[in-house]
């Protein structure tokens, strides 16, 4: 692609040398001899080549116009040895670069190469970052069930916000992408995203790797570095199986998002940062509150705006969707013959109980496309994990009921076969009497004295 430049000169021989090298140097040119002239070629041009001074109209003032139409088209500023302030203004109000007079005509060259380069490398960043929020706009967060569409309508509300966000459910079903989700539809969404997996870093490297650590802070330390929090600094902290975190680590973790300071390891000098904190877990932080390994004021701090992600063999509506959007996103990748579904193919997989949900839903028809020969994917051509483990699923979960609930039916049967006599149902169900106050109080039960 040939790039236009845009030369604006009032002096006709230089303008005139300039068009011959350029042109000699494979650029297609246009020029003005004035400010007021360039403007009405300016939608045409790939770089702005401008003296400083012109007649009426002067450089600063084009380089203002130009940047209020188009604020990534390039401008370079030629200017004479008396007005350098003047080009260092330029540089400061937008300019890429400056040319002082008299230069050769290589310099120039390869002024404007560099001035382009980061142009391209600047609209390839900015397709990228387009391209990222796109995939995680929620047309590609497949979800037509009311719970995900309810989960939806919260990330909306909570993301222009920095509240804290607390993602729950079971491991696939999309807690990253909904953090991402909620990320790029924030103000922060220019900003760092820098995604913590805790139990990925070993217990006794947590602290140098989320804080940093000075120069000597232990053997190995020949150089200081930042943490993951400085490195999210103006953006966000995604925190994932935030409940795999020891517990002098939490301390920590609480000072963040009280006070928004930590120290490195190593140092004493107190560091403040400005970071928006999401978190999620697969275990359930209620039952840890109970056994005393998850600190209840960081569990409060964090669970300001609980998100519960269902795993999917409750919203088996969303399945079928979610099968034709991994087909579609998988089929040309692969080079597959297989770019459909039959209807026996989207009923055997929407029979199955899938406790890898998403994750493993993706990865059956990943393995599907690769193996099938038709052109659609049959259900012969679906392979699924049948081992023992995922039949029981529903052997010792009643139909249609929930952990929670069935959970909850065998706490009233305690009660009642306890007469009400909370010790003794206590007894029955191996736990102490604080712990069933605690689930009694998440059911709503009132606790009187018995």
């Amino acid at each position: 692609m040939k790039h236009r430049i845009l030369i604006v000169e009032d002096e006709e021989k230089l303008r005139r040398v300039l068009e011959l090298q350029l042109l000699s140097a494979g650029y297609e040119v246009d020029q003005a001899a004035t400010a007021e002239e360039a403007l009405r070629a300016v939608d045409r041009a790939g770089l702005i080549l401008t003296d400083l001074r012109l007649p009426g109209m002067d450089g600063l003032e084009l380089l203002s116009i130009v940047h209020r139409q188009d604020s990534r088209l390039p401008v370079v500023m030629m200017t004479a040895y008396g007005t350098v302030e003047k080009a260092v203004e330029a540089m400061k109000a937008g300019a890429v670069d400056f040319l002082l007079k008299p230069f050769s005509l290589d310099h120039l060259l390869a002024v404007i190469a560099k001035a382009l380069e980061v142009r391209a490398l600047r609209d390839e960043n900015r397709e990228l970052r387009e391209e990222l929020g796109r995939r995680y706009s929620f047309e590609n967060i497949v979800g037509r069930s009311p719970a995900m569409q309810e989960i939806f309508a919260t990330v909306m509300r909570v993301a222009p916000t920095r509240a804290t966000v607390l993602l729950a459910g079971e491991t696939g079903v999309g807690k990253d992408m909904i953090a991402r989700a909620i990320h790029y539809h924030s103000p922060r969404r220019e900003r760092p995203f820098v995604k913590i997996n805790c139990t990925a870093i070993p217990e006794n490297l947590m602290e140098s790797e989320l804080f940093g650590f000075e120069k000597g802070a232990f053997t190995g330390a020949v150089a200081a570095k930042p943490g993951k929090f400085e490195q999210a600094d103006t953006g966000t902290a995604f925190l994932d199986e935030i409940g795999d975190v020891p517990g002098g680590i939490q301390v920590k973790l609480l000072r963040v998002l009280q006070e928004r300071e930590f120290e490195r390891l190593g140092s004493n000098k107190t560091r403040q940062i400005d970071v928006r904190v999401l978190a999620a877990t697969n275990r359930d932080l209620r039952a840890a509150l109970e056994e005393g390994t998850f600190r209840e004021d960081l569990y409060y701090r964090l669970n300001v705006v609980p998100i519960n992600l269902p795993p999917l063999r409750e919203r088996r509506e969303d399945i079928p969707f979610l099968a034709e959007h991994f087909v579609r996103k998988h089929s040309r990748d692969l080079g597959a013959k297989a770019d459909s579904l039959s209807e026996g193919a989207l009923k055997k997989l929407s029979e199955y109980q899938w406790p890898g949900n998403v994750r493993e839903l993706e990865n059956v028809i990943e393995r599907s496309l690769v193996l099938a020969s038709g052109a659609r994917l049959e259900a012969s051509d679906i392979k699924l994990d049948t081992a023992p483990r995922t039949a029981a699923v529903p052997a010792f979960l009643p139909d249609g009921m929930t952990l929670d609930q069935h959970e909850q039916a065998i706490i009233r049967e305690a009660l009642r076969r306890a007469n009400g006599n909370k010790s003794q149902a206590a007894r029955l169900l191996g736990l102490t009497r604080n712990a069933l106050r605690y689930r009694l109080s998440q059911m709503g039960i009132e606790d009187q004295n018995s």
